[in-house]
């Protein structure tokens, strides 16, 4: 492993700690229902909106601190099997500037072009 590699490794490890430590922080904060806000002139029904409002605020966040987890977490694992630093999608090598900049990067700069393209091509269901 390079010394680049050896950095790049420690960033990631680095990275899922504090991705860990931000999504523990996220849970322990969230408040109980039953420790209701009293005291509002709507009532309860601004009370009940407040709340669900913060849950899927709480919700989308902690969704998206899991996703970067699961990202940090296979580019660890590639590191493991030898092959960080490969394109999950073609198998080329991913260009060290776009490696330094997002570390866990899974995809090279065409294949990734690619899937945004992909996606923004698709038309939402429901």
């Amino acid at each position: 492993m390079t010394t680049n590699n050896s950095i790049l490794k420690s960033r990631l490890e680095a990275e899922r700690k504090r991705l860990n430590e931000e999504l523990e922080q996220l849970q322990a904060s969230a408040t109980p229902t039953d420790e209701r806000r009293e005291g509002s002139p709507f009532g309860k029904r601004e009370e009940e909106a407040t709340e669900a409002l913060e849950l899927e605020k709480r919700l989308v966040l902690e969704r998206r601190i899991k996703e970067q987890i699961v990202g940090v977490e296979h580019a660890l694992h590639k590191f493991e099997e030898g092959t960080y630093g490969f394109c999950d999608s073609c198998g080329q090598p991913i260009d060290p500037a776009r490696l330094e900049a997002i570390p866990e990067a899974s995809l090279c700069i065409k294949c990734k072009a690619q899937q945004a393209k992909n996606a923004k091509g698709k038309t939402p269901t429901g």
